[in-house]
């Protein structure tokens, strides 16, 4: 199994989804250390950067339903970053597009984050979060119209709409 050459990939999206770099790379170390353990469960001819992901997806909901049960408070040093100010133009772009992904919900960032920064296919992505393919695309669409509205400094759509 070659689990090395997907390490890049796996950090950069444990680094998205966590904002911390501790964290990511914690959330990288259990969700290989999960792999290892449960080789066995792999079926080889299958795509293994699929199953990888699928596992880190697995860590990262329990981590996420751990927090809410044991919430801990936020770091100095990442009170810190927060009150920093940028002083590139690239740097403004990029904290503005973090603060849009923030504000999308977390079923909506996980599948843009899989599609556009790891550049996993529509079938991959339906595979790792368990959901339909027509699911992935959906919400792909959502999360690139949020980030448009939002990136523009338009409104949110609402949620819900009124059908008469």
């Amino acid at each position: 199994m070659e689990i090395g050459r997907h390490l890049g990939p796996l950090r950069r999206y444990a680094r998205a989804l966590m904002k911390d770099r501790n964290e990511a790379d914690d959330l990288v170390q259990d969700s290989v250390a999960r792999a290892l353990s449960r080789a066995h469960c792999f079926q080889p001819g299958t795509n293994l950067r699929a199953w990888l992901f699928t596992i880190m997806h697995n860590v990262h909901v329990n981590t996420v339903r751990q927090r809410v049960i044991r919430p801990e408070g936020a770091s100095d040093e990442a009170l810190g970053r927060l009150v920093s100010p940028a002083n590139q133009d690239d740097r403004v772009e990029l904290r503005d597009m973090a603060r849009a992904l923030d504000t999308l919900p977390p079923e909506q960032r996980q599948v843009l984050l899989l599609v556009a920064l790891e550049g996993l296919k529509y079938d991959e992505v339906a595979s790792v979060l368990g959901v339909p393919v027509g699911t992935v695309m959906s919400r792909l669409s959502r999360a690139r119209e949020a980030l448009r509205r939002h990136l523009s400094g338009q409104a949110p759509t609402p949620l819900l709409r009124r059908v008469k």
